[in-house]
């Protein structure tokens, strides 16, 4: 009898994953012309059509104190798609970038600073400030890598970028908006999140 409960809780337990599963594998993100994003393929993150004033796509610059261009940032350009990115998925199974799974995102750009371009949530350059810089570790998902994870939110007709990794019970979730830093526009978590569209580059 026992063993008859115990198969019927496995049987049960598994359709129950295999609908979350399909309810994840079901809701990709869409590009600008409606394509799903794809992992391992260059996007430019624009803002949406209205968001801000003035600025373009996302790109890197330096900081006040330091002349390696390390820091996620708005290009002051409005006409400006900014940096092409990547995206790779915590789930190696997936080969585009799904809604609310969290993702490693990296900059496709050749840069001068001797770092990695992976994205990494930083709250040591700025206090009391969450800022997105580069330098992150790509891929072995863990607690020491919590802060390289981040994922897309559905807004509307558009999206926004968020952290809030899954394999972090502690971390501050929040959405990442955009931040001014002695005349830089950072990507930071703020209250007032960047609404943004991927373009396929």
């Amino acid at each position: 009898m026992e063993k008859v409960i115990l198969l019927s809780f496995l049987v049960a337990l598994s359709i129950q994953l295999l609908s979350i599963e399909a309810q994840i594998i079901s809701d990709p993100v869409l590009d600008s012309s409606g394509e799903e994003v794809l992992t391992g393929t260059d996007y430019n993150i624009v803002p949406a059509a209205g968001d801000t004033e003035g600025g373009g796509g996302l790109t890197l610059a330096s900081g006040p104190n330091s002349t390696c261009p390390h820091l996620v940032v708005q290009s002051s350009d409005a006409s400006s798609n900014g940096f092409a990115v990547q995206f790779s998925s915590i789930n190696p199974a997936f080969n585009n970038v799904q809604v609310s799974i969290d993702h490693n995102i990296k900059f496709s750009a050749v840069t001068t600073c001797v770092t990695s371009t992976v994205w990494r949530l930083n709250s040591e350059e700025i206090s009391g400030e969450s800022i997105v810089t580069i330098g992150g570790e790509e891929g072995n998902p863990g607690r020491d890598t919590a802060n390289n994870w981040f994922n897309v939110r559905r807004d509307g007709n558009a999206y926004r970028l968020n952290f809030c990794p899954i394999l972090c019970d502690d971390c501050s979730c929040g959405d990442l908006g955009l931040l001014e830093v002695d005349g830089i526009t950072i990507l930071a978590i703020t209250d007032n999140p960047l609404r943004v569209v991927f373009k396929k580059a």
